[in-house]
């Protein structure tokens, strides 16, 4: 058995009694030492979810810890930019607001899988950060939230659950053209490929021929009781051309009350808001409201 594969089987959570032998424990500070920060992170996620036993607990609960493992992790701004050809970019070490909730929802599926290993987190993350799971330029990974659900809600990966709400009278819809990134090239260097301009142009045709419902923030107290732990959070702006400001998690609190974990802005780590989701929102004149999706227990 390969190095990869020692230490994702499960074989973590078992080693500390070994560790005592000398030899046995250098051995093992010499293995951990090539793999990369990342995976170190990522197995010692997975160590956590073995000894917690998260793999016998619903999905959205599995995302809340693992969500409040990366407390005091900083917060980066574009972490997923790279240089040249795009390709999957592995960053646990720092995050965005993306990053945060995203790799709670893919460390979470690969735990409910019991795939503990690195490459099994990559392939998970391939497939929820690319539209159809497949990396095919910049122009196929999700740039825009209510896009990244569509098509993971396809996937089978998530259901968004805020066009369930049957009371019209306490939704509204995200307005449109939804088009910031087209009417702001200069702003992402990959398009200056045209190519890549024009297909973001007919992705963004796409999101506005859709129903883009939204809950309105000072309705949130309204269905707080209805939206469960672990939820994904997109608050919605009224920024021209933006679908969604910000991501993050629904938490409930102990005292039954419904907070939001989230990479909150540059300078800041991640963290749980002291105050409800609904008076979190109240703060910000350019947040308008909320939509919500649950993550759905995974097959594959």
């Amino acid at each position: 058995m390969d190095r990869r594969k020692f230490l994702g089987a499960g074989a973590l959570a078992a080693l500390t009694p070994l560790m005592a032998n000398t030899s046995f424990a250098k051995s093992f500070e010499m293995m951990m030492m090539e793999i990369s920060e990342d995976e170190k992170i990522c197995l010692s996620k997975f160590e956590f979810s073995l000894a917690k036993k998260l793999a016998d607990r619903p999905i959205n609960e599995v995302m809340v810890e693992i969500g409040k493992t990366f407390i005091g992790t900083e917060y980066v701004g574009h972490v997923l930019e790279s240089e040249g050809d795009e390709k999957l970019v592995v960053n646990m070490r720092a995050l965005d607001c993306v990053s945060f909730y995203e790799n709670c929802l893919v460390l979470a599926r690969c735990v409910k899988l019991k795939k503990y290993t690195f490459e099994e987190y990559k392939r998970q993350l391939t497939f929820v950060r690319y539209r159809g799971g497949v990396i095919n330029g910049y122009p196929s990974r999700l740039h825009y939230t209510t896009d990244y659900w569509f098509d993971n809600e396809k996937k089978g990966v998530l259901k968004v659950v805020t066009r369930d709400i049957p009371d019209d009278k306490n939704i509204q819809q995200i307005p449109k053209p939804i088009n910031f990134m087209s009417t702001h090239r200069p702003s992402y260097k990959q398009l200056a490929n045209d190519a890549f301009y024009e297909e973001i142009k007919k992705q963004e045709d796409a999101i506005n021929a859709r129903d883009l419902p939204f809950i309105p923030k000072g309705n949130v107290h309204m269905f707080a009781d209805k939206i469960e732990t672990g939820c994904l959070i997109g608050i919605t702006t009224n920024m021209k051309g933006m679908d969604i400001k910000h991501t993050g998690m629904a938490i409930r609190m102990e005292n039954g009350d419904l907070h939001f974990i989230h990479a909150p802005l540059a300078g800041a780590k991640v963290q749980i808001t002291p105050t409800t989701l609904h008076d979190y929102l109240a703060k910000f004149k350019d947040d308008t409201g909320i939509i919500v999706a649950k993550a759905m227990e995974p097959k594959a």
